[in-house]
């Protein structure tokens, strides 16, 4: 039986409560998304702008600011699956998956605009001049093409941490740590994520498939979050041996 030492414990109860986080990051997504604006597009950064200082929460939601909570999450959740596979044969793989998933929040977070568009939101509000305003709108348009999500600019993040999950979810397959139903919702789930974000990012024209792999995979992969922190809570309970 795995040794379940009183830090191990704690790991496992924490990457549990981060999985119900992330559940919880992604149901208030979904709500947001049906509510008055909550799917619309910006075109341009004079559109970005006028949407912070309308709403400034949405033009952070639209830039990426709940996938950053998800990402700090993420973090916690796949150092617990590691520690959850330290004895397993599979540790080098689940060492892996952290890894590449710590590379792809790295990218992420350096990539992501946010809250460098709110401050040129704030400045643009207040430029009196044209040329102010016109060289703030080129400042924010070259903002857009390295940190607006679901684009190129931000492929490489989306792509690193949807393949950590996948390639986790294939260690949680073989280890038998975990049970094959969490496996393969995370399989499918962050799959479907994966080829989402390669159509968003450069395949035009193909928004009705690149939608149905987004609610597909987004629920699978909240159905594998549920599981994965049922699972954890239950190591953080298993007496040390």
């Amino acid at each position: 039986m795995m040794e379940n030492k009183p830090q191990w414990q704690f790991v496992y109860k924490l990457g549990g409560m981060a999985a119900i986080g992330a559940v919880l990051v992604g149901i208030l997504e979904i709500i947001i998304t049906f509510l008055p604006g909550g799917n619309t597009v910006q075109e341009t950064a004079r559109d970005w702008f006028a949407l912070f200082q309308q709403n400034w929460f949405m033009g952070l939601r639209d830039l990426g600011l709940l996938n950053i909570f998800l990402d700090l999450l993420a973090l916690l959740i796949f150092f617990a699956l590691y520690f959850a596979h330290r004895e397993s044969p599979y540790q080098p793989y689940a060492a892996l998956a952290v890894i590449i998933s710590l590379l792809g929040i790295g990218v992420f977070l350096a990539t992501n605009r946010a809250f460098p568009m709110l401050a040129l939101s704030w400045q643009y509000a207040i430029a009196t001049t044209d040329s102010q305003r016109a060289v703030l709108e080129a400042a924010g348009q070259s903002m857009l093409s390295v940190g607006q999500s679901h684009t190129p600019g931000t492929f490489l993040g989306f792509f690193l941490i949807e393949l950590a999950g996948v390639f986790i979810s294939f260690v949680m397959l073989n280890s038998r740590v975990f049970g094959k139903a969490a496996a393969y919702s995370g399989m499918l789930g962050f799959g479907m994520l994966l080829i989402f974000e390669f159509f968003s990012s450069f395949v035009a024209g193909l928004s009705v498939v690149a939608m149905g792999l987004a609610m597909f995979g987004g629920i699978l992969s909240m159905a594998w979050y549920i599981m994965i922190a049922r699972r954890l809570f239950q190591l953080g309970k298993t007496p040390t041996s």
